[in-house]
């Protein structure tokens, strides 16, 4: 077991750049998960979708340990900032969260070592979930392609909002997240008189 840590370990500090007390957690939730879905993660399991919850340095370690990433739409991010992941088997219908037991954050020294040697079962919590995904965010080439109709921009698997009767990306029915560094909102999001 712990010789194949390290070697997963490894895979993933090569992806994210330095080990870290995230990076050795993601590693240990990482391989619990797809141990639990009986897929071995020294294959490419194809077969496998992964919903992590933090943008940290956990999700790194699942994304090099699984090949999922969100260009493939197989890692799917969702930001409720824990370090947690569904870990999905669509072929087989199973789908398990594995999150840290709130035990183990209660400790002081160094995390990185701890999350390294712990043993899975005071570190880990697994359990079995259901999962329903959209279509729209299965892998596979896009199911539908619309025009926002003030910015012109193409918003991709049904992604956009009904305003006034109108197909709109989010981002003009709800305010972006960034603005024209000119000052012309306008003119940066190309919007076209009706």
């Amino acid at each position: 077991m712990q010789q194949d840590f390290e070697i997963f370990m490894e895979k993933a500090k090569s992806f994210h750049g330095d080990v870290c007390p995230g990076l050795a957690l993601g590693t240990r939730l990482t391989l619990a998960a797809m141990n639990a879905l009986d897929m071995d993660p020294a294959k490419r399991n194809r077969d496998l979708i992964v919903l992590a919850e933090i943008d940290r340095c956990m999700t790194d370690a699942v994304q090099a340990i699984t090949g999922c990433s969100l260009g493939h739409r197989t890692l799917k991010y969702i930001n409720y900032g824990r370090f947690a992941a569904v870990f999905y088997d669509p072929t087989h219908q199973r789908a398990v969260r594995v999150s840290q037991r709130k035990e183990s954050t209660e400790r002081s020294g160094d995390m990185t070592q701890f999350y390294r040697t712990a043993p899975e079962e005071e570190l880990v919590r697994i359990e079995e979930v259901k999962l329903s995904l959209d279509p729209y965010d299965l892998p596979g080439k896009p199911q539908r392609i619309d025009e926002c109709s003030r910015c012109g921009e193409r918003v991709f698997d049904n992604r956009t909002v009904n305003v006034e009767g109108r197909l709109t990306c989010r981002a003009c029915a709800n305010g972006a997240y960034y603005s024209s560094a000119s000052g012309d909102e306008a003119k940066s999001k190309g919007v076209r008189s009706p």
